[in-house]
């Protein structure tokens, strides 16, 4: 795929271009599906297939207090559209300047002038120029003068054609994101949203809990999940894709006012320098919400780090694939059941008795867990035998100072 800036020199492309216009957030399945008419129809012909798109948002010049947080920055969109597998990307430097310019402007410098369009395909509901003055009627008024077709590709949704949940969009994928709904999210995307950020220095508090994690500095311009836990991948320089437990959100038990999201990743069996170092992570699967509450303590993140880690293990399902599950332990009857459940899972899969070791793991958990809420143990152990233990000593104590007292017991 060639990518061409628009104030570089270069030659018009002999043959004529199949050509889609659009900001292009994210390239989700809504922007796949245009791109996937234009290339259809480019092969037809034996045109080159290009996309036009920006070099930024242009609602942050245009408006720049309501603009829009980023499913992806341009390097990211880039590699999408090269998935997409088109011939070149036409990448529009977007400026106060370029935002006055009217649609017909727009249209002879670029859809003519620069990549003699053939044809042009849209969504149905495009609009660009100054004051989105252009639209889809207009293309088609100056392509019957300037000598391309016009396409108005109909909206679409997850599935197919937009129906009652309304098509796919990078609004909607936006406002997935911000509400929680992860699953809906990818879902639009096609894949995993992704964020990408430099690995920095932090408290090294987790480290102190026993779990070493990569603090991503993600550009306050792209739009994250809500804050929460989270299962998913980081993939390390060197392409190198790793199971990982994400905790995004505030730390209020550290800091009861903290005004800024925070991305932790711990890398599960991985052990290396990550200081500096360029970090891509992906979010498969929402597993709780974040820790809101300063009074929980440092005792019961502790616990909230295993389960997180556990719960992001990925585990192999019937087709060979792997995906991330959430482990998280029930309370009472729900817990008996979801590990019957699981239990009948594992076994149909073969991996009962790492079904056996899970169910442990999770009651032994939810042993420590009750000693901090009812104050029983000043610091958790990690093992819920021995949490048994110390409870077990400490009653014993507490009656033998009884007696000695002569209090009665």
């Amino acid at each position: 795929m060639k990518v061409i800036h628009d104030d570089a020199t270069f030659s018009r492309p002999g043959s004529g271009t199949a050509v889609t216009i659009g900001a292009f957030d994210g390239v989700h399945r809504g922007h796949r599906a245009v791109i996937g008419s234009v290339r259809s129809v480019a092969a037809a012909r034996g045109l080159q297939t290009a996309v036009v798109t920006f070099d930024r948002h242009p609602a942050s010049v245009v408006r720049p207090d309501s603009a829009p947080l980023l499913l992806t920055d341009l390097e990211q969109k880039l590699e999408l559209l090269e998935s997409c597998e088109v011939d070149l990307v036409y990448v529009v430097h977007f400026d106060a300047e370029r935002a006055t310019e009217t649609a017909e402007e727009f249209v002879t410098e670029v859809l003519t002038g620069a990549l003699d369009a053939r044809l042009v395909a849209v969504g149905e509901d495009f609009h660009f120029g100054h004051r989105r003055s252009g639209d889809v009627g207009l293309l088609r008024t100056m392509g019957a003068e300037l000598g391309f077709e016009v396409i108005g590709h109909e909206l679409v949704g997850i599935d197919g054609p937009a129906g009652d949940a309304g098509p796919v969009s990078s609004t909607r994928i936006r406002r997935a994101l911000t509400d929680g709904d992860l699953a809906s999210a990818n879902a639009m995307l096609g894949r995993p949203h992704e964020v990408r950020g430099i690995v920095g220095h932090g408290d090294a508090r987790a480290r102190d809990l026993g779990f070493r994690t990569a603090n991503v500095a993600v550009p306050e311009s792209i739009c994250l999940p809500a804050d929460g836990i989270y299962a998913g991948w980081y993939f390390t320089p060197d392409g190198a894709r790793n199971p990982t437990a994400i905790s995004l959100g505030r730390r209020p038990t550290f800091y009861e006012f903290a005004d800024t999201s925070l991305l932790e990743a711990h890398l599960i069996s991985f052990d290396g320098d990550l200081y500096g170092q360029p970090a891509r992570v992906q979010f498969v699967e929402h597993l709780r919400d974040a820790l809101a509450r300063v009074e929980r303590g440092i005792g019961v993140l502790e616990h909230h780090l295993h389960r997180t880690a556990q719960g992001a293990t990925l585990v192999r399902a019937g087709g060979g694939d792997v995906h991330p599950v959430d482990l998280q332990p029930a309370r009472g009857r729900r817990l008996h059941q979801r590990q019957c459940a699981g239990q009948r899972g594992l076994a149909a899969a073969g991996l009962a008795d790492d079904g056996q070791r899970l169910a442990r793991g999770q009651r032994e958990a939810h042993t420590v867990e009750r000693a901090h809420q009812r104050g029983r143990l000043e610091e958790a152990p990690r093992d819920g035998v021995v949490a048994r233990q110390l409870i077990g000593q400490q009653q014993r104590r507490r009656r033998r100072a009884r007696r000695a007292s002569g209090r009665p017991l």
